[in-house]
């Protein structure tokens, strides 16, 4: 297929240009930075946000895009969320309206807000942050829109996402660059919670493998579907790249929005990674 990947240098962007490339698709690429995204890809200079109503000729008629621009990702209560959503919302629609039949869009579990327990595609959502209302409201508008048109939207809602630690602003990122301030114990939560871990290069072959595909869409959890506490995570992370720091449980209270235990219902993606890997 040839796919337009937006957001292609970003922390997910990048390993799914490469695993899209590695499969065999035409890959035509757009970020503001050109850096990470690779040497394979067709990188296109054209600005996704700009209105222009021939933005499926701008950016060659690609057969599908997956939308992985974000700004402010990793900052949940940013403005940037609300003040970009119209943005998003406009550059999608005129992708549909010029003839896309594939539009893949990256969701989050911040859409749903509090929960505890599975989430799947009916999960009800109160999202409790900026960044999950205009992810919420993003995926509401779009799926709107497109019941009267021609295309498949894969909503592709992802959890904790973990690896290429040092790109992103988790836990295991401060972890990193405490280990590197010389500390020797990080003030930490309870650790209690369980979440929905995922690596980051296994998301993004869940991500091409659901968008390459048109027997399953729709809202679509990227994820394991395995609750792991973040205390055993955090510990095994440690231990696995030879840290040499502790943590100090219990400074930190839990965020309010952070559920005992939220995971996702992995069952549409394995039955997806099931048809692929035959």
């Amino acid at each position: 297929m040839r796919v337009l990947v937006t957001g292609a240098a970003g922390y997910m962007g990048k390993h799914v240009v490469r695993k899209l490339i590695k499969n065999g698709h035409e890959v035509l690429a757009v970020d503001l930075n050109h850096k990470s995204i690779d040497s394979r890809a067709k990188i296109l200079d054209v600005d996704i946000f700009s209105g222009q109503k021939n933005m499926y000729e701008l950016v060659e008629k690609p057969d599908l895009c997956i939308h992985l621009a974000w700004q402010d990702g990793f900052v949940h209560n940013s403005m940037k969320h609300m003040q970009n959503l119209s943005g998003h919302f406009t550059f999608l629609k005129d992708m549909i309206e010029g003839g896309c039949k594939n539009i893949a869009v990256m969701g989050t579990m911040h859409e749903i807000g509090f929960w505890e327990g599975e989430i799947d595609e009916n999960t009800p959502c109160k999202p409790l942050s900026q960044y999950g209302v205009a992810k919420n409201a993003l995926r509401q508008a779009l799926m709107l829109f497109a019941q009267t048109k021609e295309v498949n939207i894969y909503w592709l809602r992802a959890y904790y996402i973990v690896g290429d630690d040092t790109r992103n602003s988790s836990i295991f990122t401060k972890l990193l660059q405490a280990v590197e301030e010389g500390k020797k114990e990080f003030p930490f939560t309870t650790g209690v919670n369980q979440y929905d871990f995922i690596d980051v290069k296994d998301l993004a072959e869940q991500i091409v493998a659901a968008s390459t595909q048109d027997e399953v869409t729709g809202i679509i959890n990227v994820c394991t579907g395995k609750p792991v506490s973040l205390k055993d995570k955090v510990e095994s992370f440690i231990k696995e790249k030879g840290l040499d720091i502790e943590l100090k449980y219990g400074v930190f209270p839990e965020r309010p929005y952070d559920s005992k235990i939220v995971y996702g219902n992995s069952e549409k993606i394995d039955k997806i990674m099931k048809n692929t890997n035959r």
